[in-house]
């Protein structure tokens, strides 16, 4: 099993600068796997980024950032158009930087939430079907594994729950199109975090493992050691990544809802999280 890290940890948008020294950092940490957020298609040079990460021996990920431009399902085609472009940039990207995997809400923009008619609901998700066995395709052309990660009722009004992520990429059918579960949106959306996991089993191509403040994993209520059991039943072997945000960087702060800071220090919050979750899949 493989622990990674988020850069939005420390810093956005993630540069080529920054990179050089967040990468040796997080090789430092024990880190195996760093995640690079793609909130600009231009934020990094991804051959030398590529080379950055390869030097300092560590695997990578790539999370897309879908905002009001980019959305799967949206009413106005131009949003839809703009949307796929964007994720098809993000497998190109991910091509280059040798990243396996492509998570995210990839079918709508986070914030957006509407209500819908279960005949809308169907019509929305036979659109997304579509649009992801288009984006399945080109991934699985370029390497790529999707992640499609559900989203707490906030965030989204769309994909909250495993079982409508299973529904949507078992329609697709494509073994590029997966499934990624994100333990704090998980938190406040599932029954059972076990019993999510166990649904999911084989589909489940990557795992955020945050807390329910995002702050370290460890030092909340999540109930960690049902998600441990959950990924032992399902023989998970992928990466499990901790994802949060610093309140530093306005943005993405406002976005995630970061009001606080939520550890002494970024270092202390990623350091105490992959200490706490090796012991955990010890």
């Amino acid at each position: 099993m493989k622990f990674g890290v988020n850069t939005w940890v420390w810093t956005s948008p993630l540069t080529t600068e920054e990179l050089k020294g967040l990468a040796s950092k997080v090789a430092e940490m024990g880190f195996d796997w760093i995640e690079t957020p793609l909130e600009s298609l231009d934020d990094l040079d991804y051959k030398q980024a590529a080379a950055i990460i390869k030097d300092n021996g560590l695997l990578v990920s790539a999370c897309a950032a879908m905002g009001p431009d980019r959305d799967l399902i949206h009413g106005e085609k131009a949003i839809r158009d703009n949307g796929m472009n964007y994720v098809k940039g993000c497998i190109d990207a991910c091509e280059v930087l040798r990243a396996t995997n492509l998570v995210g809400p990839l079918y709508s923009a986070v914030g957006r939430t509407w209500q819908s008619t279960p005949e809308e609901r169907a019509r929305d998700t036979d659109l997304l079907v579509e649009n992801l066995g288009e984006l399945s395709r080109y991934a699985q052309d370029h390497g790529v594994l999707l992640g499609v990660e559900p989203l707490n009722r906030f965030e989204t009004s769309f994909i909250n729950l495993a079982e409508q992520a299973i529904e949507v990429v078992d329609r697709v059918d494509n073994p590029a199109c997966k499934i990624m579960l994100d333990t704090f949106h998980m938190n406040i959306e599932e029954k059972s975090l076990g019993d999510a996991i166990r649904s999911v089993g084989s589909r489940l191509a990557q795992v955020h493992t945050c807390e329910n403040d995002r702050g370290t994993p460890g030092s909340g209520h999540v109930t960690w050691g049902e998600v441990a059991q959950a990924l032992r039943d399902i023989n998970y072997n992928g990466p499990l990544v901790i994802e949060s945000f610093t309140p530093k960087v306005k943005s993405i702060a406002r976005a995630a809802a970061i009001w606080r800071p939520l550890a002494s220090s970024p270092d202390a919050l990623a350091g105490d999280g992959l200490k706490f979750l090796k012991d955990l899949m010890a």
